[in-house]
């Protein structure tokens, strides 16, 4: 699996008590993605804005603490959102 799609399922897991989350976490696992793009062109429109929104919270939160690796891997997911 893909370094960037472990960092997005760890940030996944935090929130996986909500049911969108959950999916995308379950398509994460259950496929195998080979890059962070190609699992973006697997997402739905809901699941796309669903991890925006997630996102921008995981890296506010990288950013306080400053774990620059966690704001490398997880702006690439970011950045083909949209």
């Amino acid at each position: 699996m893909d370094n960037t799609l472990l960092y997005l399922r760890e940030s996944l897991a935090n929130y996986i008590e909500n049911d969108l989350c959950k999916e995308i976490y379950r398509k994460i696992e259950s496929n195998h993605y080979e890059s962070e793009e190609e699992f973006i062109e697997d997402l739905d429109d809901k699941e796309m804005a669903y991890l925006d929104s997630l996102l921008e919270r995981e890296l506010n939160y990288a950013k306080n603490v400053g774990d620059d690796t966690r704001i490398d891997q997880l702006t690439e997911v970011f950045e083909l959102l949209f």
